[in-house]
């Protein structure tokens, strides 16, 4: 009588089992053996297997600041356009957060008069140049100083009154909300910055 170790089997079963095996079995370990036992590609060789060859390094100081320069303009260039495109996370402080996105909105979806302060800015300039005109400019001047007091208060209401129904629940600081969207409107709507996402007229 043979005695068997526990655990051990037999070389003679073991030889039996492997024989019983069937071929999609073999293939099956195969295939498990050699995705575990691959080795992780190193660097170069994950570099080398991308499309299109990797840049040369400098071979001059000049040339690797100028290459360094143009990185660095790319990278602006993509920011500027992610912060006129109204992304939060580019935004400066003042712009950030849905409250100032909807005041922008309230103020680009009316037509202001406050967006022509500065071509009459410009014509009082060119007032004093030419004397003759300094009295009609200024009294043109005047008049449209006064309508746009009138015209920047409704549209300080008009902001007040869309941020409370929009975020009743929220402490805002109205007065400087109201202060960013006149001071928005006095731009002309090409110039602003983030650029409108509405158009004028649209309900907001």
């Amino acid at each position: 009588m043979k005695l068997r170790l526990p655990g051990r089997r037999d070389r003679a079963e073991s030889t039996t089992d492997s024989m019983a095996a069937t071929p999609a079995d073999l293939t099956a370990d195969l295939v498990r053996t050699a995705g575990k036992g691959r080795p992780t590609p190193k660097r170069s060789e994950a570099q080398v297997r991308r499309p299109g060859p990797p840049p040369p390094p400098p071979t001059t100081r000049k040339e690797a600041y100028k290459r360094m320069r143009e990185q660095q303009a790319a990278r602006r260039a993509s920011t500027r356009e992610r912060m006129a495109m109204g992304d939060d996370s580019y935004l400066p402080a003042r712009d950030r957060g849905p409250v100032r996105k909807l005041v922008r909105d309230v103020t680009d979806a009316r037509r202001n008069l406050a967006s022509f302060f500065l071509p009459f800015a410009g014509l009082l300039l060119i007032s004093y140049v030419v004397p003759q005109l300094q009295g009609i400019v200024i009294l043109m001047w005047m008049a449209y100083f006064l309508v746009l007091i009138g015209d920047s208060a409704m549209l300080g209401r008009r902001i007040s009154k869309a941020v409370r129904t929009r975020f009743p629940d929220g402490q805002h600081k109205m007065k400087g909300l109201v202060w960013y969207g006149i001071s928005r409107s006095t731009m002309v709507r090409r110039w602003r910055f983030p650029k409108p996402e509405v158009p004028v007229g649209a309900d907001v």
